[in-house]
């Protein structure tokens, strides 16, 4: 039995109308422009000093995106950290940990649960085995885990671009299909602060077949790299594409995601011939309940969700969670490693 549809919103219409424009958008162009005006206040703020960005002693690399919601910062980020882990680089990761219980200061590890340090730094720990700290003060987090991981010679921010806190040797910002939508500020668009021009600091990456924006940038490959049990995989055990496409043969499976853009998850199953029901869940979803029927033969599962559920959690179920290869491409390797050579690194910075 498929899982009746869910409902469409008036936050469904609203997201709609960030793409395109429309009567609801427009009705809060003025709390666009409201918030228009305390992000330049607070830029002038750092302007006369009256905050400022913070000093670390090791390059910070940020990767965000202008827009809200799903452009692939998590995915970038952990072909970022593969990319300087090849040049001998020992990089940290620093992030919010968006959806956790509170907000302070914590380390992340294998046994940390997402409702503790947020489901992406959980995911990006277990997958990149990188050192994580979670907390909404960007800064204490990076002076916590240079504090615990002493031998750490740049550092990553997962999001954190609107920060200004946090200082950052480079930005990374990532691009989908939506590029920057109907051009509007947050609440009448998308866009978390007004779109600027090319910087000498910053590489762009489309997380889409083709540029969205007319920035100049370049187009990564995204793949679905295979399947694997869940239990095999909270083991460190790699997905394999013979495993997912087994699934193409098993009646009455279901595919669950709670992330951001779940109809993209269940379009790049299609397209390997696994044509699934699906259950579309909110982003960040917690897995307090389990969400599908009881009479589920099978549930397919995306990372970002598997980091909520322990094997024990599931039972006899068969689950497979399904893992995403995502890679910037040739020309980005080129233009990281020019950028990095750029930076004024500390003593410490020596590659292997």
């Amino acid at each position: 039995m498929s899982p009746s549809p869910r409902r469409p919103t008036l936050a469904d219409r609203l997201q709609g109308e960030w793409l395109t424009g429309g009567p609801l958008s427009a009705a809060l162009l003025p709390l666009s422009g409201l918030y228009r005006a305390l992000l330049a206040v607070r830029r002038l703020a750092y302007r006369l000093g009256l905050k400022r960005t913070e000093s670390l002693p090791v390059p910070v690399v940020v990767v965000g995106n202008w827009i809200v919601g799903g452009a692939g910062k998590t995915p970038a980020t952990l072909a970022l950290l593969t990319l300087l882990a090849a040049r001998g680089l020992r990089a940290g990761v620093v992030s919010r940990g968006y959806g956790r219980e509170g907000d302070g200061v914590r380390l992340v590890t294998r046994f940390s649960t997402a409702r503790e340090v947020g489901d992406e730094p959980l995911l990006i720990h277990l997958r990149s085995a990188v050192p994580v700290a979670v907390g909404s003060d960007r800064v204490a987090a990076a002076r916590a885990l240079l504090a615990a991981e002493p031998g750490l010679q740049l550092l990553v921010s997962d999001d954190g671009l609107q920060h200004w806190r946090l200082p950052r040797a480079l930005s990374v910002l990532v691009f989908d299909e939506r590029g920057l939508g109907n051009g509007r500020l947050l609440p009448a668009g998308p866009l978390r602060q007004p779109p600027t021009g090319p910087a000498p600091d910053q590489l762009v990456v489309y997380n889409a077949p083709a540029a969205s924006t007319a920035l100049p940038g370049f187009v990564a490959e995204r793949r679905l790299a295979g399947a694997v049990s869940l239990a095999d995989w909270w083991a460190g055990e790699p997905a394999d594409m013979a495993t997912l496409l087994a699934l193409r043969n098993r009646p009455g499976l279901l595919a669950v995601a709670g992330v951001a853009r779940p109809q993209r998850f269940f379009d790049m199953l299609a397209g390997l011939g696994v044509q699934l029901d699906t259950l579309a869940l909110p982003d960040h979803a917690d897995f307090a309940e389990l969400p599908w029927p009881a009479d589920a033969a099978g549930i397919v599962l995306t990372e970002k969700d598997a980091v909520k559920l322990p094997p024990e959690r599931v039972g006899s179920l068969p689950v497979w969670v399904v893992a995403l290869d995502f890679s910037p491409g040739a020309g980005f390797e080129a233009a990281l490693d020019a950028q990095l050579h750029k930076l004024s690194p500390p003593a410490r910075w020596t590659t292997a």
